[in-house]
């Protein structure tokens, strides 16, 4: 959506730069204009001013400068729209609605994601109830979570059925054509009955930027399945390449911590933050792809990629080197953490504690001078000299 001037404008004349910035930092009176500590860089010194009357502010520290929509795309990663959506709402500003199309979209969209919303409680419901035993004792005796983290994931559990969400959907009031675009059903042609994609499976629902629902992820209970995990198919509303888990929340983390941590997996993000790593995202099942890395740098310049300690590991690690190599810039790069051989960061926290990921291993591919111990599997692959740092 286009936003005129007029319309920024407005919002600009009912929220004061300084309400807006004092909420990430801590502003002090100073004749006309306020000052603090930059957003942007560590300082002990102030050099951080806002001028309310101008409209924006300065860091001299760092060099940036902006109004309100800046200031939340820079501080806390949103594109534009979002920015302007949430100042919106905050002035009291009513945006222009859509055009005819884009209203159709716009219905079809939020139809999809009230069932994905349905979806979501109907599996909490399902782990919370006497068919949830199973998962309940793999969540929380096998992999050792708190009931906290699990109510905060809204982990869920697909029973061992072919129609309960089918059933339970319908009597919501949803078709099985919504049902099955969302892909919450398998349908086609030569499927008489669409049925339950998801069965006796733990639950990890995905969300977007803004934390909406749009896909689910699903670990196999059965030992025998054909699949260890199974996601979402690509939906109106689920483009897997383009999306991490957990982004919606580790990103605000991720600003303040000036640090974000991509791991593999859906486990590894929920054991990382239950173990206060709260700024861990993962890809969905995929390889990282460049939308995904294009991600990863709104949250901070140089994300961590921490990989698993076997081969497999490393492999991707090799993956995702031949994807950033040709997307870094000035001011953009990433670090690689390289686990104990047979580790991955949920058996590393919970064998030997948060402490042994905070001295992980972190080797530089964006910094073509950096010195220091090379892991010497990486330092093969001739991509670039290697350091040794702490996370």
């Amino acid at each position: 959506m286009r936003f005129s001037p007029h319309l920024l404008d407005e919002i600009r004349a009912r929220l004061a730069v300084s309400q807006v910035v004092g909420r990430k930092v801590a502003l002090k009176k100073k004749g006309r204009e306020w000052s603090g500590l930059s957003p942007f860089k560590m300082e002990k010194t102030p050099s951080f001013f806002v001028n309310d009357q101008k409209g924006f502010y300065h860091c001299f520290a760092s060099g940036e400068h902006g109004d309100i929509f800046t200031f939340l795309i820079k501080t806390e990663g949103l594109t534009f729209p979002e920015a302007v959506e949430r100042l919106a709402a905050e002035a009291g500003v009513t945006l222009p609605k859509p055009e005819v199309r884009d209203q159709e979209v716009y219905d079809q969209r939020q139809r999809l994601s009230a069932v994905l919303d349905a979806s979501v409680t109907f599996f909490e419901e399902q782990l919370a109830g006497p068919g949830g035993a199973e998962a309940r004792r793999y969540l929380t005796e096998k992999r050792g979570l708190r009931r906290e983290t699990i109510k905060a994931f809204r982990l869920g559990y697909a029973p061992q059925s072919r129609t309960a969400l089918k059933e339970y959907l319908t009597k919501a009031g949803f078709t099985v054509e919504e049902q099955a675009l969302s892909g919450m059903l398998i349908s086609g042609e030569d499927i008489r009955e669409p049925y339950d994609r998801f069965r006796h499976r733990v639950m990890f629902p995905i969300g977007d930027w803004k934390g909406r629902t749009i896909a689910f992820g699903g670990r196999a209970l059965d030992p025998d399945a054909p699949a260890k995990y199974l996601n979402s198919p690509e939906t109106p509303l689920f483009h897997k390449g383009h999306n991490l888990y957990n982004a919606h929340l580790a990103r605000a983390i991720a600003h303040d911590k000036e640090r974000v941590i991509a791991v593999e997996g859906y486990m590894d993000v929920v054991a990382l933050t239950e173990g206060g790593f709260a700024e861990s995202v993962a890809p969905l099942g995929t390889a990282l792809t460049p939308e995904q890395v294009a991600l990863l740098w709104r949250m901070t310049p140089e994300p961590v990629l921490c990989f698993d300690g076997d081969s497999a590991g490393k492999k991707a690690a090799y993956r995702a080197i031949d994807t950033v190599l040709p997307m870094l810039k000035p001011g953009m790069s990433v670090r690689f953490a390289f686990l104990p051989d047979g580790l991955d960061p949920d058996d590393l926290v919970r064998q030997q504690g948060p402490e042994a990921m905070e001295a992980g291993r972190l080797v530089d591919a964006g910094t073509a001078g950096a010195s220091g111990t090379a892991d010497p599997d990486f330092n093969r692959a001739d991509r670039r000299r290697v350091s040794s740092l702490a996370l």
